[in-house]
């Protein structure tokens, strides 16, 4: 997890002076990592309100899990539908086993990948106090241990489960850097920390431990490889396309969609469509590219924010995606390119 560490001088290195936002008629600044600003982040927190954060994958816009009145505020604020469940952020994986019931698989997989992303779906205990809400009131509750500085010094500053979907609105395209929480939600926050642009840039991937058989419910930040080579093979069934009463969030048919329309495994794209690249592409050269190299890690990383670049339709019709390899991080991304692509439901 080395790589993560990296975050944590750039973090401190980032300028107090912030744009400004607006929260129910108050200015509030996106605040630098400074231990003033995490102790007003905390704050807020524990008075209901909702904060905008750095993870390694995405921003989140956290809530007190515990308390329906911050939860439900979540869902306002997204405009997202409330069947659609929102993962548990916490401290440690002790944590989590306030919370949810952690078998052998579990504590293997905590122990080798938290903190970092990955997401376990597992039984709410009899007095897990994470709001019904949170989890869709489900029998069951997604957690998962950020590897962000700033992320960690909230949660164990509070010391609570935060509830944190990605920071923007419902079915848009997730954000990777503050400027992106404060396009999408501006005035519904109370504050955002900055923490820099995301390392992994993807959301965590999601495993679901409530049967006898792991089964991946969401590709995401983690390679599914990595997870077999410590527990086994786990399921992984076609992808889950179930818009009434999802396991686990990022399931939508439609998420994670700019506005222009999304076509994919473009070699040759049109004259008006913006081309996004990975890999070589010969004499042509597209609009952007995710990772000259081939490089999957990097695409990951990219892909988000050149999504939200390449949005522009006054000047494409809109956006063609090269192939993307479908192994290691290929997975994530490619699950969200094709909800990208997906007929709008929004």
């Amino acid at each position: 997890m080395h790589f993560f560490l990296a975050s944590q001088a750039r973090a401190a290195a980032f300028r107090r002076d912030r744009p400004f936002v607006l929260y129910r008629g108050r200015v509030m600044s996106i605040l630098s990592p400074s231990p003033a600003a995490l102790a007003d982040a905390i704050a807020h927190l524990r008075a209901g309100r909702l904060v905008a954060f750095p993870t390694e994958t995405v921003y989140g816009l956290g809530a007190d899990a515990t308390n329906d009145h911050a939860v439900a505020g979540i869902y306002a604020a997204k405009h997202r539908p409330q069947f659609n469940p929102l993962i548990a952020h916490v401290a440690d994986a002790a944590a989590a086993a306030a919370l949810v019931v952690m078998d052998a698989r579990a504590w293997a997989l905590a122990g080798a990948f938290w903190p970092g992303p990955l997401t376990l779906v597992l039984p709410r205990r009899a007095d897990c106090p994470v709001s019904l809400l949170a989890g869709a009131g489900l029998d069951s509750l997604a957690v998962r241990v950020p590897a962000h500085p700033i992320a960690l010094a909230l949660l164990r500053g509070c010391g609570l489960p935060l509830a944190a979907p990605s920071a923007n609105p419902s079915g848009a395209v997730s954000p990777t850097t503050a400027a992106h929480v404060q396009a999408g939600l501006g005035g519904k926050v109370a504050a955002i920390l900055e923490g820099g642009p995301c390392l992994v840039g993807i959301e965590s991937t999601i495993l679901d431990l409530t049967g006898p058989h792991a089964r991946l419910l969401r590709p995401g930040g983690l390679a599914v490889e990595r997870i077999e080579a410590l527990i086994g093979p786990i399921l992984r069934p076609a992808p889950i396309v179930d818009d009434a009463a999802p396991l686990a969030p990022g399931l939508l048919r439609s998420h994670y969609a700019p506005g222009l329309p999304v076509r994919l495994n473009v070699t040759a794209p049109a004259p008006d469509e913006a081309w996004l690249g990975f890999g070589p592409t010969g004499a042509r050269q597209p609009t952007l590219s995710l990772s000259p190299t081939g490089d999957l890690t990097e695409a990951a990383a990219h892909l988000f924010a050149m999504l939200r670049q390449l949005d522009q339709p006054d000047r494409y019709r809109a956006i063609a995606v090269m192939p993307i390899p479908a192994h290691g991080l290929g997975l994530g991304i490619n699950d969200r390119l094709e909800r990208a692509a997906a007929p709008r439901g929004r």
